[in-house]
């Protein structure tokens, strides 16, 4: 299973949202949420908070493989380094770590923000309407385009 996730944050009101989009075997979707959080500091926080959040959700559906995808390298880069993080987004990185023994291979990857476009579309537009979903299995709406590949 491939999660990828993106956090939309909002610097005058110091409100995040997280994309996050859940992929199965060959390329079908699974699932797809969206999380609200007041009082998020900073974009890295926001995106380490939305990296957290697919741990969590990799832990809910019981998945013991999982590639986590997203767009902030630095994030990607701390969670891939199995080192106590001191920095301002350390403790959820260390949160991150600490869960990484729930799975049998978890792995984190990179990708440009072009790629990430499903994730970042839906966190956008739940911080815009400051709304959270959580769809399973295609169920529910989404705007046309925003699918990597077409839904059966």
């Amino acid at each position: 299973m491939t999660i990828q996730f993106d956090a939309a944050f909002d610097n005058r009101n110091f409100k995040s949202a997280f994309g996050l989009v859940v992929w199965g075997e060959r390329g079908r979707l699974m699932a797809k949420k969206t999380v609200l959080y007041r009082n998020v500091q900073s974009p890295f926080a926001a995106e380490a908070l939305a990296g957290l959040q697919v741990i969590q959700l990799g832990c809910e559906m019981d998945c013991p493989l999982v590639t986590v995808i997203g767009d902030s390298r630095t994030i990607i880069k701390k969670c891939q380094e199995m080192k106590r993080d001191k920095s301002v987004t350390g403790a959820i990185i260390n949160d991150i770590h600490s869960k990484m023994t729930r799975f049998e291979d978890l792995r984190f990857q990179f990708i440009h923000r072009t790629e990430n476009i499903f994730a970042h579309k839906i966190a956008e537009e739940a911080l815009k309407k400051e709304e959270e979903t959580y769809l399973i299995k295609g169920r529910g709406g989404s705007p046309k385009g925003w699918w990597r590949k077409d839904l059966d």
